[in-house]
């Protein structure tokens, strides 16, 4: 037997450790002969089901490890993508066989590897780790190297390791620091206090980087600060940095620095200066944590020196602008406590902020500081003006533009649309360019670049540009990539459905005249004058309708038609001519009644039971067949949330009903999905029970950013005059009530939305929660009703609102002082005055 068919055998049936014992034994002509053939196998088997062959991988990569010839080669096959989910644990296996090799090539393949390196791809570091220290080079310094070397971090082994001498001192310069840091904090102060690394560069290099880094600084940073308990003279030499630290650095940071100002003033070791600039800096700060804090060092530090005062007023004016209640009374106490010792300017700038202080408040600060402050007023944000969503992309302009679009990595549901048209477009205009442009995807032809399921929308149009330019070809891909997945539910089985069915065309040879689905609008809508256009172009060159493409346009057709249109429809002789004439007859896919229940079910078998929100759809008897799976909510994961507002714009309450299991799984993870509610405020039709938990899922979502998507959406619909207040009021009560969304989430929402002038929206939504949510008498209140009552009185001060709030009278009458009495106390005031408020 050669010695290719002696590796190949046990490689077939996976068996690493007699691959790697025969590869030991070969000869250099061996290994040549060897190396001649990998590649044509390798290249063989990715025309078969990944599934069937992925046991050959781990002994193929050893075998092309120790038989192909040059550095760069062997580098390639390490990085070649059929390894990339390959398990893990032959390095030292690779290391042994590459240390057949003259050092020179060795250190050559450590480079590489190296330059190779990502941080979110670390495949071989340890096999490059390894060569550097073997062949005694220079180590690479790349970032994923590096952080690399910080992961393995060993205080045990760092005084004798060549990359522990190199990387120390660069230590903090490391850009993916945040990737390592975190699990290396205890190894870092140990060596420090070991004395390998030396305390004062560390701690330098901590306060430089969390300097650098600003907003997105390191927590960890910040814990190997603590760790190391500097002593009040360190502190002191770095008081100017500390300072620099608290405008933008995130709260635990600003923490950190704080801390240590504090310290130092409180020593007598703090410039007047720098406590100038930091009590200034802190007053600018949002959050509530640091403005408490500075409004306790402010209060103590002008007790221990009075001269501080003018000072100190010109941080508590700041404070005044907090529209937080609480603040706003302790910056007034300590304000009129210094009004004695108060200059000019202190005086000058308590008097101008004082102006945007609630009634009562700036009755306090005007007795204290001369009287005759007037109130501000009241500014009013309009409303963003809304079109149809957003604007849509040009059709490209060539073949070449169209290819490269489509060779993208992922797509969007417009740039499918867009897509799939051009496709459709350029097939007819300039078949023979489009082809020319498609010829790298058949020479060599890649199977992978198809897919290995029906699930990815890339895959799926880039099988129908494949159906075009080499109608016999998909034959080549594998199995699993040409069979209809049994997964896909209703949404994805419409959009999928239509790329498959255009492939299909083209394998037939019939191709297609033009798309009737694609949309008009960002919203997904089709006008009914363009649709009309095409069907009427459909019949004269004599085509039939694609079944998807017709039932997808009549989805997206508007709910309100004009009656021209309809007599056009009428005029139509196809079939699909008759079918959208009947459609826009009789006012086109029916409204059903969509309940949504909190339940607990188990998500896969790995996770405890979860409460989840799913919903049910009343499905009428007379539904035409080909709409039921769209009625259907989807049961089970999926990530193409986005795509579904655009698939029934017409149909909000269908769409949200597919989204809402999907979109409560996720309300504590980092998935993307609320970006969907965006497309669904564009949508018409009825706003119920499944749009308001699709909104209230975002607007209770753990991450700030999903939370803007759905603040986006409250504006859209308050700019449309579609907020369903009632509906949202009533399922963010029982939400909340049963703990699955978190009501400081909803208020900063509602905040945000406020500010962006929905205040008049907003207040209809608070007006309806307040009472479900109050305690009752002797009831320990929930956790951010205070806020809730705020946010209601920040929006009613704008819209000038009156309003009887008997469950806010009840609460304002109890005695005490808590933020929550003081709250609706506050409302109460304002919202029962006869005259607009100054508050």
């Amino acid at each position: 037997m050669s010695a290719w068919e002696r590796l190949l055998k046990p490689a077939k049936g996976g068996d690493v450790a007699k691959v790697f014992r025969l590869l030991l034994e070969l000869d250099a002509d061996d290994r040549r002969a060897v190396a001649a053939q990998l590649p044509r196998h390798l290249s063989g088997l990715r025309s078969q089901d990944w599934w069937s062959w992925r046991h050959q991988l781990r002994p193929l990569r050893l075998a092309g490890v120790a038989c192909l010839g040059g550095a760069a080669a062997v580098t390639a096959w390490l990085f070649r993508r059929e390894f990339q989910w390959v398990e893990r644990g032959d390095d030292e296996r690779v290391i042994l066989l590459l240390r057949q090799r003259p050092v020179e090539w060795r250190a050559d393949v450590a480079r590489r590897i190296a330059a190779r390196l990502r941080l979110n791809d670390m495949r071989h570091w340890e096999v490059a780790a390894a060569l550097v220290r073997e062949s005694g080079i220079e180590p690479p310094d790349g970032d994923a190297f590096m952080v690399g070397w910080l992961r393995a971090l060993d205080p045990g082994r760092a005084a004798t390791d060549p990359l522990f001498a190199a990387f120390a001192p660069r230590l903090f310069e490391i850009d993916g620091l945040g990737e390592a840091l975190p699990e290396q904090v205890g190894t870092v102060a140990r060596l420090v206090e070991d004395g390998l690394l030396e305390r004062k560069p560390v701690i330098d290099g901590i306060v430089g980087r969390l300097l650098r880094d600003g907003p997105s600084a390191l927590s960890a940073l910040v814990v190997l600060h603590d760790r190391l308990d500097l002593d009040i003279d360190e502190s002191a030499e770095r008081a100017r940095d500390y300072t620099r630290l608290l405008p933008a650095g995130p709260v635990a940071v600003a923490d950190l620095a704080l801390a240590q100002l504090r310290r130092l003033e409180e020593a007598g070791r703090l410039e007047e200066e720098l406590f100038a600039e930091a009590v200034e800096a802190l007053a600018f700060r949002p959050e509530k944590k640091l403005l408490r804090a500075a409004l306790s060092w402010a209060g103590d530090a002008v007790l221990r020196d009075a001269r501080r005062a003018d000072v100190v007023l010109a941080a508590l004016s700041l404070i005044f602008a907090q529209d937080t209640l609480a603040l706003q009374e302790r910056a007034v106490r300590l304000a009129v406590k210094l009004a004695p010792q108060a200059g000019e300017a202190g005086r000058e700038a308590v008097r101008q902020a004082a102006a945007g202080l609630p009634e009562e408040l700036l009755e306090r600060v005007s007795a204290a500081y001369g009287g005759d402050i007037a109130a501000e007023e009241v500014t009013v944000t309009p409303l963003p003006a809304v079109g149809q969503g957003p604007a849509l992309p040009a059709p490209y302009a060539s073949p070449e533009q169209l290819v490269r679009a489509v060779s993208a990595r992922e797509v969007d549901p417009h740039t499918f649309e867009r897509l799939l048209a051009g496709l459709v477009e350029w097939s007819r205009r300039a078949p023979d360019a489009l082809r020319e442009a498609l010829r790298p995807w058949l020479e060599p032809f890649d199977p992978l670049f198809f897919g290995h399921n029906g699930e990815d929308p890339v895959h799926l149009v880039r099988r129908a540009f494949l159906a075009f330019a080499s109608p016999g070809t998909g034959h080549r891909l594998p199995t699993s990539a040409i069979r209809q997945p049994p997964t896909l539910g209703g949404f994805k089985q419409l959009y999928f459905g239509r790329a498959a069915e255009l492939a299909r065309s083209f394998e037939a040879g019939d191709g297609y005249p033009v798309l009737l689905a694609t949309p008009t609008a960002g919203s997904g809508h089709v006008d009914p004058e363009v649709l009309l256009d095409r069907l009427e172009l459909l019949e004269a060159a004599g085509a039939r309708a694609l079944p998807g493409d017709l039932v997808q346009a009549l989805l997206r057709l508007p709910r309100d038609l004009p009656d021209a249109c309809v007599r056009r429809a009428q005029r139509l002789t196809s079939e699909a001519g008759r079918a959208c004439a009947a459609w826009m007859r009789d006012g086109g896919a029916p409204d059903p009644r969509v309940t949504v229940h909190l339940r607990s079910e188990r998500i896969g078998s790995y996770l405890p039971n979860l409460p989840v929100l799913r919903a049910v759809v009343e499905v009428p008897d007379d539904l035409p067949e080909e709409l039921r799976p769209l009625y259907r909510p989807e049961a089970g994961y999926a990530f193409t949330l986005e795509w579904w507002p655009l698939a029934m714009p017409s149909h909000p309450e269908i769409v949200a009903a597919h989204l809402v299991w999907m979109m409560s799984i996720c309300i504590d993870s980092s998935e993307s999905q609320a970006q969907a509610l965006v497309g669904l405020a564009h949508a018409d039709g009825p706003l119920g029970s499944s749009v308001a938990h699709a909104l209230a899922c975002g607007m209770g979502h753990a991450h700030a950013a999903e939370r803007a998507a759905a603040t986006d959406a409250l504006l859209t619909l308050a700019a449309r005059g579609r907020v369903p207040a009632q509906a949202l009021a009533q399922t963010l009560t029982k939400l909340v009530a049963e703990g699955f969304v978190k009501l400081n989430r909803v208020v900063s929402v509602l905040d945000d939305a406020t500010q962006a002038g929905a205040h008049e929206a907003v207040w209809e939504v608070v007006v309806r929660l307040l009472p479900g949510l109050l305690p009752q008498e002797g009831e320990r209140p929930r956790a951010g009703v205070a806020d809730l009552l705020a946010a209601g009185a920040r929006a009613a001060r704008i819209a000038g609102v009156r309003a009887e709030l008997p469950e806010v009278a009840a609460v304002a009458a109890r005695k005490g002082s808590s933020r929550l009495v003081q709250e609706a106390r506050r409302l109460q005031h304002l919202v029962a005055l006869p005259n607009k408020s100054t508050l």
